[in-house]
C-alpha cells in the first residue's frame, strides 16, 4: 500500500496531466455522500490510499461547498469535484469553492457551456444515443451514463459501435463485479457510490476496509484493461 511519500510521489508525476487524463488512467470516481464535512474528509482520505484520485462531492452532502472548499485546500493528492448539479448557478458556486470538475444527473446544455467558460472539466449525464451525442458536441468531456444500471455493460458496447469517439462513464449498477465488464465494453472510467463506500464501515469508522475496496476497484479496471 503506498504510503505518504508514495502518494506524494504520484501527485508530482501526474501534476502536468489533466483532470480528465488522470480520472480515465485511474478509472475510478468515488461518488460521495456523508453526513458531515469531517466523515467525507475520512472517507477520501481512506479511498485515496487505495489509489482512487477523484472524488465526486455530491450536493446532497449537507455544506457541500464548504466541503469541496475544505477539501480542495487540505486534499492536494486528491481532484475533487462536484455531483448532482441541476443548474448554472451551482456550478459556477462549486467551482468557485474549487471544484475541478462537475458531474451532472442530467443533460443541460447550459450547465456544460458555464463549466467550459471556467476552464474546468464537465460530465453530464445522457442515456439514449441521442442524449449522449448531444453532451458530446455541447463540450462534455466525458458522458457520465445514469442510470447504468438499466443497459447494463452490453448498453456500453451497443452505444460505442456507432459512437466511438465519445467518452463513456457509467454511474448506476456499479460494483466490482460489473466494473470489469463496463470497462471491457468501452467505459473510460466508472463512477461508484455504495458498493465502494460501505455504510456500515463508515459507522464503525473502518477506514481499513475502504481503502482494501478502492483498490478492488482499481485493479478491477486495469486487470480489465489487459
Amino acid at each position: 500500500m503506498p504510503g505518504g511519500r508514495g502518494l506524494r510521489a504520484l501527485s508530482l508525476g501526474r501534476r502536468e496531466m489533466g483532470v480528465v487524463e488522470q480520472i480515465k488512467e485511474c478509472g475510478v470516481v468515488a461518488v460521495l455522500r456523508a453526513d458531515s464535512p469531517n466523515e467525507l474528509m475520512d472517507v477520501s482520505t481512506a479511498l485515496r490510499e487505495g489509489g482512487v484520485v477523484a472524488i465526486e462531492v455530491t450536493m446532497t452532502v449537507p455544506g457541500a461547498l464548504k466541503v469541496i472548499e475544505e477539501a480542495s485546500a487540505k486534499m492536494t493528492d486528491t481532484i475533487v469535484g462536484v455531483g448532482s448539479v441541476l443548474d448554472t448557478e451551482t456550478a459556477r458556486a462549486a467551482i468557485l469553492a474549487g471544484a475541478e470538475y462537475v458531474v451532472c444527473p442530467i443533460l443541460n446544455v447550459d450547465v456544460i457551456e458555464m463549466v467550459k467558460r471556467y476552464g474546468k472539466a464537465v460530465m453530464p449525464a445522457g442515456f439514449t444515443p441521442t442524449e449522449i451525442l448531444t453532451a458530446w458536441q455541447a463540450g462534455a468531456d466525458v458522458v457520465k451514463v445514469f442510470p447504468a444500471s438499466v443497459g447494463g455493460p452490453s448498453y456500453f458496447k451497443d452505444i460505442k459501435g456507432p459512437l466511438p469517439q465519445v467518452e463513456l462513464m457509467p454511474t448506476g449498477g456499479v460494483d466490482i463485479n460489473t466494473t470489469p465488464e463496463f470497462i471491457k465494453n468501452g467505459a473510460c472510467a466508472v463512477g461508484a457510490g455504495s458498493a465502494m463506500v460501505d455504510k456500515q464501515a463508515v459507522a464503525d469508522k473502518n477506514w481499513a476496509k475502504l481503502t482494501e475496496t478502492a483498490r478492488a476497484f482499481v485493479d478491477a479496471v486495469a486487470k480489465a484493461r489487459s
